[in-house]
């Protein structure tokens, strides 16, 4: 372990993900509008032993029982203005995280619904932005208690305008006994399944030293991938040590718009291919499992989200199984058997896939060695009510996403901007977007299909899936960092 890492002054939710055992959780948008207030209560969540303020959760918490509520917190570059952080600090953290999300919005193709001058408050006013606390608890009454005291000493933005974006809670399994793990987003896909493996956790089993990532990965003043490169550590030591960058969006997601995008993709593939349809389905037997000849439409919908996301809706990876999902997974707690997989060529894996083109792990990119060293840890859970296919209506449902890392630059913002919206990392893809999360639209978006013989057939004419909402980029800050902000002196 490394000598300048201590989990008890470390964020806990850098590390560690909270939704497996807390499956609610809420977003706090905060207005510092008492300096004195805020730096009283920032010093109390250290401690935690103040009546009416939450403990912050660290890294070492989960050592000795599970909690039944977790809180931490990010600061914009607004908010550490709003605290006092001296003019000779602030200028030594990185040019994205100064100038905010929004100023930063078409860098991350966010242009027309998706623009930030469109996205509704509090978002619009990223000036009164200044801290994202965040709530995960076993129920909304833990939530709504942490919330009364945290408005104590805050102002809390947006209370009845945001509300419906900025609670989240767990989706249960699309397909149930299928081994899959116990949670989906809205678009029917497992989730929260792959995330960088750390060393650095008491309770959770010691991940292979090929497989784990350095700590550099999320945390400030650590080794990274890049031999000999370390992320700049924002000044004083004790601000920018062990702090992380985290890029908070809200994602609203067309669930029926994909649904619907499905079924015409199934429809022209049946007449497109013809005899040569035993190139994406096996002509005897069953079409899939869990479809019969005579559902091949159904199977071919299938297909075509399998090949999009690069995993099966239950979360088996297309590189694995490029012909149907596998639903005997031994043991699901581990689910090695939904990672142990790569895309050194030839891969049955589309390379335009969602999950290759956000990790493309062993397979060849343009950007040679940017494979790994573009990792962040993912976090999110949906927002909005849960969505019937059978049944559509015009409720917004999305994704309350966390993307952290050490850089927003060298790793959001490249993999967004790169990566996703503009197919950097392979040829055979330049100039196309993500099919699920990209900046597509009906008249310039395709994706290319990989049949079972090597060759492909492009699908074209859809539209984009996902709008942004909203978001901001925040500072995670240790412990220690977070106790110098509250004994700031006054301006």
């Amino acid at each position: 372990m490394s000598k300048t890492l201590n989990l008890n002054e470390l964020q806990g939710n850098i590390l560690r993900g909270y939704r497996a055992d807390l499956t609610h959780v809420r977003y706090l948008l905060l207005e510092v509008v008492d300096l004195s207030d805020a730096r009283r209560f920032l010093a109390a969540s250290i401690e935690g032993v103040t009546p009416g303020v939450p403990k912050l959760t660290t890294a070492a918490h989960w050592a000795d029982k599970k909690p039944h509520m977790c809180f931490n917190i990010g600061v914009t570059y607004e908010g550490l203005k709003a605290l006092g952080t001296p003019a000779s600090s602030l200028a030594t953290f990185p040019i994205e995280f100064v100038e905010g999300m929004t100023h930063r919005s078409l860098k991350l193709g966010d242009f027309g619904p998706s623009a930030a001058n469109q996205w509704p408050a509090p978002f619009d006013r990223p000036d009164r932005l200044h801290l994202i606390a965040t709530i995960y608890a076993v129920d909304r009454s833990h939530l709504d208690e942490v919330q009364d005291q945290v408005a104590q000493a805050f102002s809390v933005l947006g209370v009845r305008d945001a509300r419906a974006r900025t609670d989240a809670n767990v989706l249960g399994p699309q397909y149930a006994g299928d081994g899959s793990p116990n949670n989906r987003v809205f678009f029917g896909y497992a989730d929260s399944i792959s995330q960088p493996k750390f060393n650095h956790l008491t309770d959770a089993q010691p991940a292979k030293t090929s497989d784990s990532s350095p700590l550099g990965t999320v945390l400030l003043g650590h080794p990274t991938r890049m031999e000999g490169v370390m992320f700049g550590v924002p000044s004083p030591k004790v601000l920018g040590l062990n702090g992380s960058f985290n890029a908070f969006r809200v994602l609203a997601q067309d669930a029926h718009g994909f649904e619907q995008y499905l079924d015409q993709a199934a429809e022209e593939l049946e007449r497109a291919l013809g005899d040569r349809m035993d190139q994406l389905l096996p002509v005897d037997g069953e079409l899939l499992i869990g479809f019969q000849k005579g559902q091949r439409r159904e199977a071919l919908r299938e297909i075509v989200a399998a090949q999009m996301c690069g995993r099966w809706r239950n979360g088996t990876p297309v590189a694995n199984s490029p012909s149907h999902p596998i639903f005997d997974i031994p043991n699901r707690d581990q689910a090695e058997a939904f990672n142990a997989f790569g895309y050194q060529a030839p891969s049955a894996c589309p390379v335009g896939a969602h999950i290759r083109r956000t990790n493309p792990r062993d397979g060849a990119v343009v950007q040679r060695g940017s494979n790994l060293s573009r990792q962040m840890v993912r976090r999110g859970m949906p927002y909005g009510p849960d969505f019937d296919a059978a049944k559509p209506d015009n409720e917004e449902r999305g994704l309350l996403g966390n993307f952290i890392g050490a850089n927003l630059g060298a790793q959001f913002e490249a993999v967004m901007c790169d990566w996703l919206n503009l197919g950097l990392l392979h040829p055979d893809i330049t100039g196309l977007n993500d099919p699920l999360i990209g900046a597509n639209t009906p008249e310039t978006s395709a994706f290319d299909l990989l049949l079972l013989d090597g060759t492909s057939y492009r699908l074209r004419g859809f539209p984009r899936f996902v709008q942004t909402r909203g978001g901001a980029y925040t500072f995670l800050p240790s412990l220690p960092a977070i106790e110098y902000l509250s004994k700031l002196k006054s301006r």
